[in-house]
């Protein structure tokens, strides 16, 4: 492709480069307009001379026909392109569920001459209709031979981009604290149960254990075995309580493996959310909430979650990669907020 100034004379038939103004400072024409002879005789009222100009070359493809494809290339299971205009296509979800990337090909992509590709997080939830991604051509056109790398680096594998739909899945819900708390407990974690909600999950079975003395930890390991034995296995285990895990040898922990169960992860360096517990239970996943799970604001609940129900078993160096960027608002729920913490 071609850029620069021409004669008006010339420009018909051309790409428009730059906006055009009248001396009023009213547009008159946008960039990206293909230039006629009409809008070159107003040119010419408006006392222009010559015009910024892009020109096609033989194997160029033009911005909208380049997202058009490039989208094509991306959308993966649980996506669709929106259309493109001005050499930009949105992927948008068509199912609630997690989007995956392809760093590695994402990247390479973006290394690309003229081809822009920006998208959520990998691993974010998302919701349907919402946009995952967006595919910018930043020239008026692209070399025919642009796309055809683009082609290959998404071909190399599976989708670049998709997103993995939320199963309906059941959740075994297990609260540990004094007796007297049960309503209290329920009324406190009601964030917790939208979000389950929210991701399409179902509590089908409810625990309450008090927490109280030594034995209760017996209690909780036979509520465990229980779960582990019952014909409908529960998807998940959410264990919350009135006080979080806080130790590896907390009663918490030490009752899963009591159960035969393994531990994980004990700690997230995610802040609200620090006092994660992560383990498995004969291939039931188990996650022990932190306190921060009372909140409506975004923890580290919201990354972990979407993440068990879809199947994904969330590693401890995974867990350990999310201190960049771990730092979230604070939540007013937590019983010691981070301001009262003086230096």
């Amino acid at each position: 492709m071609w850029f620069g100034a021409v004669e008006l004379a010339h420009a018909v038939g051309n790409v428009l480069g730059h906006n055009i103004a009248d001396p009023n400072g009213q547009r008159v024409f946008r960039k990206g307009r293909v230039l006629s002879a009409d809008d070159v005789a107003l040119l010419a009222r408006l006392g222009r001379t010559d015009v910024y100009v892009a020109k096609l070359e033989a194997n160029d493809v033009d911005e909208n026909e380049a997202s058009r494809r490039v989208g094509g290339m991306l959308a993966g299971p649980g996506l669709r392109p929106s259309g493109p205009a001005s050499g930009r296509n949105n992927l948008l979800a068509i199912t609630p569920g997690v989007l995956r990337i392809d760093v590695e090909r994402l990247n390479r992509l973006n290394g690309l001459d003229g081809l822009t590709i920006a998208t959520l997080p990998r691993h974010t939830p998302v919701i349907h209709r919402q946009m995952v991604a967006t595919i910018k051509i930043i020239p008026f056109a692209v070399p025919a031979a642009t796309l055809q790398a683009a082609a290959a680096i998404s071909a190399e594998g599976g989708s670049v981009l998709r997103v993995d739909a939320l199963p309906a899945a059941r959740i075994a819900l297990v609260f540990s604290g004094s007796a007297s708390l049960q309503e209290r407990l329920l009324a406190d974690f009601a964030p917790l149960l939208d979000r389950l909600s929210a991701l399409g999950a179902r509590v089908v079975r409810t625990e309450f254990v008090k927490m109280e003395t030594g034995e209760d930890e017996l209690e909780l390991a036979h509520v465990f075995g229980a779960l582990h034995a019952a014909g409908a296995r529960p998807d998940l285990i959410v264990l919350a309580g009135e006080t979080a895990i806080m130790d590896r040898h907390d009663s918490v922990p030490a009752a899963l493996e009591r159960a035969g169960g393994r531990v994980d992860v004990i700690g997230a360096p995610v802040d609200p959310g620090n006092l994660l517990m992560l383990g498995d239970l004969d291939g039931i996943p188990v996650l022990g909430a932190p306190g921060c799970a009372r909140s409506r604001k975004i923890n580290v609940i919201d990354w972990v979650l979407p993440r068990l129900l879809v199947g994904d078993r969330v590693t401890r160096a995974e867990i350990a990669a999310l201190g960049h960027g771990g730092l979230l608002e604070d939540a007013p729920e937590r019983p010691q907020p981070r301001a009262r913490v003086e230096a």
